[in-house]
């Protein structure tokens, strides 16, 4: 399956997600072992569980290759690797990395080939069903009980009629296969310090967030972080109106807009043309930091107005680049006085 022709338009606050499923061995209760009526042990139970995942980060789905075991692996659900016209790819079976069983009568599974962070990686699921078109309006945000018992890879639940879909977190998959993979940050010098810059960064992962706070404050940021888009909005529109009320620009409140796009509620994309349509906001620094950004993407990022364009995990990028925009900023506002 090709992806290149079912993206969405920017800006619209749209996704197509990509079901798929995972079968998973049910054990019989030990309080209630159960039993056919004729008194043979019964077959036992499995569950099938619903997932997704942005189409943008799919490259093709396709049958089960022939895999060449790696001689060293982080996690047992790396299963090896294999050859998909001249690219050397590892596959992971996503329901071992999840903690769950395969039924002994599984279907032959497929095989989803991902790209993201630069990175191509595929995944074993039991099966695909089809492309749901949603708003992210219609994504809501794990609730603590759903994030604990999935280790945090949840980070979205879509409401069908007749089943809920779990929106995962596959960054997190392969960045716990590969620490490698991480956000991190290398020395900036001391020409990159600043002195109190201040950040908005919206990012639907916990995790990331505070990673991003903590790197960006080691940057010399002042760093004020919130869940989604929908979130970072309405803090612009709060600054917008101080703005208006005291006649002070925005960067007296904030100096840049770092932003991830896959957000529930709103997305990034959806957020940076609101703020570049905005008479006061339009002339705030936007950065999109997020997996998606690739070549066959960036002009998604390009067509709503955005700055700047980051991939995870180049945080030293992030600052660096954040830096530069605000003190260009700085340079025209001088030389227009």
């Amino acid at each position: 399956m090709s992806q290149t022709n079912i993206l969405l338009e920017a800006g619209t606050n749209e996704l197509e997600v990509v079901e798929f499923y995972l079968d998973e061995f049910v054990p019989p209760s030990t309080d209630a072992p159960l039993t056919a009526e004729n008194g043979q042990p019964e077959t036992p139970a499995s569950y099938r569980g619903y997932y997704g995942v942005n189409v943008a980060k799919v490259l093709e789905i396709i049958r089960m290759p022939k895999v060449t075991e790696l001689p060293e692996v982080q996690h047992p659900s790396v299963l090896g690797a294999f050859n998909l016209r001249s690219r050397i790819i590892p596959l992971v079976d996503l329901a071992m990395w999840l903690g769950k069983t395969h039924p002994a009568n599984e279907e032959q599974p497929k095989t989803i080939v991902t790209e993201f962070n630069n990175v191509t990686t595929a995944f074993m699921v039991s099966g695909v069903n089809r492309i749901h078109r949603i708003s992210w309006e219609q994504v809501e945000p794990p609730n603590k009980y759903v994030a604990a018992v999935s280790n945090n890879t949840v980070i979205g639940v879509v409401k069908l009629e007749d089943r809920i879909i779990f929106l995962l977190d596959l960054e997190k998959v392969v960045a716990n296969l590969n620490p490698k993979l991480g956000l991190r940050l290398d020395d900036l010098g001391e020409d990159w310090t600043n002195k109190g810059y201040r950040a908005l960064v919206a990012d639907d992962s916990a995790l990331v967030r505070e990673m991003l706070r903590d790197l960006m404050e080691k940057a010399g940021f002042t760093v004020e972080v919130v869940s989604n888009g929908r979130a970072a909005w309405d803090r612009l529109e709060d600054i917008k109106q101080r703005c208006e009320q005291s006649g002070r620009p925005v960067s007296d409140f904030v100096h840049v807009m770092v932003s991830d796009i896959e957000m529930p509620v709103m997305d990034g994309l959806n957020l940076t043309h609101r703020i570049k349509t905005d008479h006061v906001l339009s002339k705030l620094p936007v950065i999109l930091f997020s997996s998606l950004i690739t070549d066959k993407l960036r002009h998604k990022g390009e067509s709503v107005g955005a700055d700047d364009q980051i991939s995870k995990p180049e945080v030293t990028q992030l600052a660096r680049r954040a830096m530069a925009l605000i003190r260009a900023r700085e340079e025209e506002a001088a030389a227009t006085r």
